[in-house]
């Protein structure tokens, strides 16, 4: 079976950052079907080597070759050229991909153009239009985003796909220990009262307003009691 060559844009899908995890979640899930492989630019890092590296356990499968900032028109030329992948796969805000679009005449000519693409408010960002319609597919996080690049972008091919979650550590219990362990958690953050509890997992980044859910939870607490829910938070 000749396996599907992604070529992929992102910050280093090893390094903690949230498109690094993300796009590290979507390259192993889809190398355990056995019908991918991957060639990864890994920017948005300082590299003290640039020497492509291989991913254990996946080989060729998945390489990964350090870049600055996330690559340049020469790089992807090269990689073309060299690779002939069937598919350029990119993530993170548009304005780093500017460049890219640039070529995107040269690019699509060779390969479909795929942007995983995430804006999280109205009103609908009509200056992003040419970068929307620069792609064969936009590939949208939340539903807020895919309602504004319908809008913006009605004759560009999107659809919504949430980010990925990691079964190992998010999963309703399934065995009597981590049963136990959910029930003991539940009796230590609500100290054994009857309450709601609302979970937080994210970064603690200025950008995803932490410090504001805080400020509306505790406003929340003062309409409806604060003896009937807790705001647990992993950041």
């Amino acid at each position: 079976m000749t396996k599907k060559k992604v070529l992929v844009l992102s910050d280093h899908p090893l390094s903690p950052s949230g498109v690094g995890t993300q796009t590290k979640y979507m390259i192993e899930a889809l190398l355990k079907t056995g019908r991918y492989e991957f060639i990864c630019l890994g920017g948005a890092m300082k590299h003290h080597d640039y020497t492509p590296q291989k991913v254990d356990p996946w080989g060729d499968d998945w390489r990964i070759f350090p870049v600055d900032g996330y690559g340049n028109h020469e790089i992807i030329r090269s990689v073309l050229q060299k690779e002939r992948p069937d598919v350029l796969w990119f993530m993170t805000d548009p304005r780093f991909y500017g460049w890219l679009w640039e070529i995107e005449n040269e690019v699509r000519a060779n390969i479909p153009m795929v942007y995983y693409h995430v804006w999280d408010n109205f009103p609908p960002p009509h200056f992003n239009a040419d970068f929307y319609n620069s792609n064969d597919l936009v590939a949208c996080i939340s539903k807020v985003t895919h309602q504004i690049v319908q809008k913006v972008s009605p004759d560009v091919e999107s659809c919504y796909l949430p980010h990925a979650v990691n079964e190992n550590f998010f999963h309703p219990a399934k065995t009597e220990e981590e049963k136990a362990a959910a029930l003991n958690l539940r009796e230590r953050v609500t100290q054994g009262k009857q309450k709601k509890i609302f979970f937080w997992n994210n970064r603690n980044a200025r950008r995803k307003q932490s410090g504001t859910l805080i400020w509306w939870f505790k406003e929340w607490l003062d309409k409806v009691g604060h003896d009937k829910a807790t705001l647990l938070m992993h950041t």
